[in-house]
């Protein structure tokens, strides 16, 4: 797994670049600043404030290592450059829900861009699984919690 791309946008990618930055560019320093101030309050093992900054400290390297990682294992992919209509990494599909005739519009991103409430769902989820390869007029079954809900594929295309 170590080895696997990551699929992500270009968007997907400029958010982890920037992530990457504010936290190497101010939160690194930030913390690093705090645990000197807490060390001069002397005896550090009932120093809350030390030990707060540590964990801090320790939450923000580990972050930057999984973004490091991400980012070098980063398939960047543009949606705006794909020409297909079969439901790929990217596309945005217009789904009618068969039993209510409600329609959703979904953008299959990669894991870190998904955002349900804005209509991107991770390359992973269920749903984006269910898409893949479908094309429009096709029926898609998604087993959800809930049970299984039937979507027609309105439209497919990429923005």
């Amino acid at each position: 797994m170590a080895d696997e791309k990551v699929p992500m946008t270009v968007h997907g990618k400029r958010l982890l670049d920037e992530e990457l930055k504010h936290l190497t560019s101010v939160e690194r320093p930030s913390v690093v600043k705090a645990i000197e101030i807490a060390r001069g309050h002397g005896d550090l093992s009932e120093n809350a404030d030390y030990s707060a900054a540590k964990e801090r400290q320790g939450f923000i390297e580990g972050r930057i290592q999984e973004i490091n990682s991400k980012l070098a294992r980063a398939q960047v992919i543009d949606p705006t450059a794909i020409k297909s209509d079969k439901v790929v990494f990217g596309a945005t599909v217009v789904l009618e829900e068969q039993e209510s005739s409600k329609r959703v519009t979904y953008k299959i991103v990669g894991v870190d861009e998904a955002d349900i409430k804005n209509g991107k769902i991770g390359i992973t989820s269920p749903i984006a699984r269910a898409l893949i390869s479908k094309t429009q007029g096709d029926e898609v079954i998604v087993h959800a919690p809930k049970g299984q809900i039937r979507y027609d594929v309105v439209k497919v295309y990429y923005e």
